[in-house]
């Protein structure tokens, strides 16, 4: 196959994609927008701070809530490794756009931040929990340049609270307790 076969092929391929994605993440249920800010995020990690906390996907408790602080602290440093220009400036762009209507993100749950350190499993879950209410108070309160997202691209500091705490309830929806809540609240 020839350099332009590869590039259509690629091309139809990756649109395929993006589009059966695309539309998965169009039919689902939107999400109270008011509640993507950090203020109604932390209060919601404190509302889980004295539950028995179950996991009902692959990561333990501790793993998912060092994964989503990790995220918010390159968000304010760096992250690893990143998307094509390409690719941000065209699906990752359309992918925010599409989660920020939503006010839901949907991604892969045991998926890493690319490049980033392997996250022990089965250690402190409350360790974990408050370095994650941390993380997001530090971001709160950053005032210094924001990193450009590894998908995303450049986000403002408005844009990276919501893909934040829409990353948060993300991953909350595999624990059985924030589950629970969200049903009786």
């Amino acid at each position: 196959m020839n350099r332009r076969q590869f590039f259509k092929s690629s091309l139809v391929i990756g649109g395929s994609l993006a589009g059966v994605g695309t539309g998965a993440i169009l039919f689902t249920e939107s999400a109270n927008r008011l509640d993507l800010n950090i203020s109604t995020a932390l209060q919601r990690l404190a509302l889980l701070s004295n539950k028995n906390l179950v996991k009902t996907g692959e990561w333990d408790i501790y793993k998912i809530f060092m994964h989503c602080a990790q995220s918010v602290e390159y968000s304010m440093s760096e992250f690893p490794e990143h998307k094509s220009n390409f690719f941000k400036h065209t699906i990752g762009k359309l992918a925010f756009s599409i989660f920020e209507s939503k006010g839901k993100m949907i991604h892969g749950l045991s998926e890493s931040i690319p490049g980033s350190p392997l996250i022990k499993s089965s250690l402190d879950k409350k360790v974990a929990l408050n370095h994650l209410q941390k993380s997001l108070i530090d971001f709160e309160n950053y005032k210094g340049k924001l990193a450009p997202h590894f998908a995303y691209g450049e986000l403002s500091k408005n844009e990276y609270e919501i893909a934040h705490v829409m990353h948060l309830y993300n991953h909350l929806e595999e624990i059985q307790s924030y589950k629970n809540l969200k049903r009786d609240g």
